[in-house]
């Protein structure tokens, strides 16, 4: 039931028990339990993987939503990466799309940086690039390492760059939903000489709960081609500095980090 949610997106009660061939009770009993695990969040009359401004998605959904957005982004971010430097990234999809494009290993050697367990697998037996894992409290929803020895591991770093998104950009701050992913997140941006945000389109003018940082934090923001002139003029009020990376394909679902 989590898969077809999470592939979905959302769904309806009636949906699910037409599917499984049970009754309604027992589909509700079934996704208050997944709602309790954090992989899903109910709605009247079903759920929804999608994020909100209280709520993040699983890493299983935000795995495939906005890819040609983060691609574009990711991309784009490679071009300030040298060989010899040593950059962190976080634990988000979007900058997982930069574990990718190391993989092809044209930027070597490198120290990268990372308590994601997605981009930790896909680095971890790449020649010319030293993996330095961060530990922690390990979170199954987000697939990744978090919690008090997770900052104390970051502070201990200085890096060059560090690489991250974020689920909301709103009136000149980022922001997310979740405290503990949070107090990761400004660790790994005070622990880095130069801090680049990337975003897709549609976290412009969202909400979420918890500041992150000023926007004014960051270095560079880079945005997909899909940002509205609108968003872009707030960026601009608030001063500031992006570039817009152009995509190669469309994908209509909302992505978060």
């Amino acid at each position: 039931m989590a898969e077809r949610v999470l592939a979905a997106g959302s769904a309806t009660a009636a949906e699910l028990a037409e599917r499984f061939g049970v009754s309604l009770m027992t589909i509700h009993r079934d996704l208050d339990e997944l709602e309790r695990q954090g992989v899903v969040r109910k709605f009247r009359g079903g759920v929804t993987a999608q994020p909100s401004a209280v709520f993040e998605s699983n890493v299983q959904y935000r795995l495939g939503t906005m890819r040609a957005a983060k691609e574009a982004v990711a991309g784009h971010a490679l071009r300030l990466v040298e060989p010899g430097m040593a950059i962190m990234l976080d634990d988000s999809t979007t900058t997982l799309e930069i574990a990718r494009l190391l993989r092809l290993g044209e930027i070597t050697p490198l120290t990268v940086v990372t308590n994601f367990l997605e981009a930790i697998n896909l680095l971890a037996d790449q020649r010319g690039i030293r993996l330095l894992a961060l530990g922690g409290d390990y979170d199954p929803l987000h697939s990744s390492f978090l919690g008090v020895s997770c900052v104390e591991a970051v502070q201990s770093l200085q890096v060059d760059v560090c690489f991250a998104s974020t689920s909301a950009v709103h009136g000149g701050y980022a922001y997310h939903q979740e405290q503990h992913i949070v107090s990761v997140k400004r660790a790994m941006l005070d622990s880095a000489a130069r801090r680049v945000l990337l975003i897709d389109h549609t976290k412009l003018a969202r909400p979420a709960l918890h500041r992150v940082a000023p926007l004014s934090r960051f270095d560079l923001l880079l945005v997909d081609d899909g940002a509205s002139p609108e968003a872009l003029r707030d960026l601009d009020e608030h001063q500031v500095r992006y570039e817009v990376c152009p995509t190669k394909g469309d994908d209509d679902r909302a992505g978060a980090t």
